[in-house]
């Protein structure tokens, strides 16, 4: 019988001790796939290494129209494109939060904007405080995106904004 015991209680230790490292060892990959696609898509222009974070489609729940979208995974690298096109734009993490299958990322956005952005009516951004929310699949790609910008630090241009900015 105490054979049987040790038996038992060694076979949940092994159990109980791979179920907690798995779920952190996933949500680990994911935060660091996150800080990756920030690093490549927004704090620099690789931004023809999207696919390597988002799957082949993925829905958006973000400010303005965009919400409950599905879109192809290349209207990341466009977005980054279209920011980055606005002048010099990096960026930093603030920090990370991962949960099962889901990693919310503060991060901040700077942008010194080129003479075409200045004459849009563009200023410089001196630090706004962006929280994404990433749900990854299986394979640890973004299925899910929720996006927070807090707008009311963002320099408002005069007139009309583009859509979905």
């Amino acid at each position: 019988m105490k054979k049987a015991v040790t038996l038992i209680t060694l076979i949940a230790a092994v159990l109980a001790g791979c179920s907690s490292g798995e779920g952190e060892d996933v949500a680990a990959r994911n935060k660091e796939t996150a800080r990756h696609f920030y690093e490549d898509l927004w704090f620099s222009e690789n931004t023809d290494k999207y696919a390597d974070y988002v799957a082949e489609t993925y829905v958006v729940h973000d400010v303005g129209p965009r919400k409950g979208v599905e879109e192809e995974a290349v209207e990341q690298k466009n977005i980054a494109d279209l920011f980055h096109s606005f002048g010099e734009m990096t960026g930093k993490i603030d920090y990370q939060i991962a949960e099962g299958d889901k990693v919310a990322t503060r991060w901040w956005i700077y942008l010194e904007p080129n003479e075409q952005a200045q004459a849009m009516g563009i200023t410089p951004v001196d630090g706004v405080a962006i929280i994404n929310v990433f749900r990854f699949n299986e394979d640890g790609k973004i299925v899910e995106v929720w996006n927070h910008r807090h707008d009311v630090e963002l320099p408002q241009p005069p007139g009309d904004r583009p859509d979905g900015l």
